[in-house]
């Protein structure tokens, strides 16, 4: 009983608040234009502030964890991969292999998993770790994917498109708040305490903003697009790949924050990116949404079973 109810105190606020976010604005408390605002103020502005703020207090220089990004990164590859491959033999259409891919390993990683992690630790923990071993392959890969699936682009501009979003990826405001993080810690920055708390002022928002306004842009009527690769896509997303990778990571000695991190990295659900990128790179942008939808609808049970299956092993504190 007590490792159940550990698992629903780590996941229920999290997920209630993105029901409260649906309901403000089923009421009109809040609407569309607020929601698109947030989500950019929120990524462009109070996430970079709380990756750097965590890892600008941390000795990266003690800390650092080879072994654990190296996990991070080589099990995200492997999954992108893997799907990939798969996917190209089973699907016909070139534009759902590319939103089937992405929707199918691409995680909330950095909003979601830091949201769950706080909740849980008081702290981001691992996460800023975990997300620099697959953030940047997130993005890397579904540019490279929706590009190359794509029916209509030609191989110039593939080729474009590619190296435009390798700059992109450069000009992330998570990767520059992690270099920031990063570069401080290493030289032991420390800010004027009125930076250091207005800094904290926007890190602070971060998982609150986040969610309700992720529950705000919810519209369940999408999951019942194309409901086969959206299932298949869903299982991969919330139970196949944790199925896979949450052992060998078990075996590899990561317990508590960091087996948590990982948790979310391999069974959190699919970003709403994921359906941006495809609506504007010429992907299935209707299986693309309807994979968020069902991804974020379902992971409410599948996360919690998680999280519940580790703390009944004692592998988590």
């Amino acid at each position: 009983m007590n490792s159940f109810l550990f698992s629903l105190n780590a996941t229920v606020p999290v997920f209630a608040l993105m029901v409260l976010g649906h309901f403000f604005k089923r009421i009109q408390l809040i609407n569309d234009n607020f929601a698109a605002n947030a989500n950019k103020f929120v990524f462009k502005i109070c996430l970079p502030c709380l990756v750097f703020q965590d890892l600008a207090g941390t000795n990266i220089r003690k800390n650092f964890d080879l072994p654990y990004v190296g996990f991070c990164f080589f099990s995200t590859l492997a999954s992108i991969l893997a799907i990939w491959i798969l996917a190209k033999r089973c699907m016909k259409d070139r534009s759902e292999v590319g939103a089937f891919v992405q929707g199918a390993y691409r995680s909330s990683a950095a909003i979601l998993g830091i949201a769950l992690i706080q909740n849980i630790y008081g702290n981001s923990g691992m996460a800023p770790l975990m997300i620099i071993g697959s953030v940047p392959l997130y993005n890397i890969f579904a540019v490279i994917i929706l590009t190359l699936e794509s029916n209509s682009s030609q191989l110039a501009g593939n080729r474009s498109q590619i190296r435009a979003a390798f700059v992109n990826i450069l000009k992330n405001p998570i990767i520059i708040g992690i270099a920031l993080g990063l570069l401080a810690s290493l030289v032991n920055l420390r800010l004027p305490e009125m930076i250091n708390k207005t800094v904290n002022n926007l890190a602070v928002m971060t998982s609150p903003l986040a969610l309700i306004s992720i529950g705000a842009t919810f519209e369940g009527r999408k999951a019942l697009a194309k409901k086969k690769p959206t299932a298949v896509a869903s299982f991969l997303k919330l139970v196949g790949l944790s199925a896979i990778f949450l052992p060998l990571a078990v075996y590899c000695g990561f317990r508590d924050q960091k087996l948590i991190a990982i948790v979310i990295m391999l069974a959190s659900p699919c970003t709403p990116a994921s359906y941006i990128m495809a609506k504007n790179m010429d992907g299935d942008d209707v299986l693309a949404s309807s994979i968020v939808v069902s991804t974020t609808l379902f992971s409410s049970i599948t996360l919690t079973f998680w999280i519940f299956l580790m703390k009944w092993l004692e592998l988590i504190q």
